[in-house]
């Protein structure tokens, strides 16, 4: 049984082609998607601001070590297209940042 390791991943990308209908349901909700709504969440979090030029989404991906860090940045990125596409929203090309919580070394300051 391979070992589990959890992952948050940052997807960023650029806005394309939006509609009207789109730029207004944005505009809509963009005080909900400020710096206030970064979270890292297994559903993702979608940030943007008042330009709509980027956004991006931040997750919690929890994946077999072995498959690494790349796999985590996949997964995440699909999940990002998938939200995107079912909004209506277009985008250019999706890029993600992959920490892996599990190996990431922690440094406390002394006392």
């Amino acid at each position: 049984m391979s070992t589990q390791h959890t992952y948050r991943v940052i997807v960023r990308g650029t806005f394309q082609d939006l509609t009207d209908a789109a730029r207004e349901r944005l505009l809509a909700e963009v005080e909900e998607h400020g710096l206030a709504a970064m979270q890292f969440t297994e559903e993702g979090s979608l940030t943007y601001d008042r330009v709509l030029k980027h956004f991006s989404f931040r997750y919690v991906v929890v994946s077999d070590a072995e498959d690494g860090e790349e796999m985590a940045g996949a997964l995440a990125e699909d999940r990002a297209q998938t939200t995107l596409r079912e909004a209506g929203y277009g985008h250019g090309e999706l890029r993600s940042t992959v920490t892996d919580m599990d190996t990431m070394k922690i440094n406390y300051k002394g006392r």
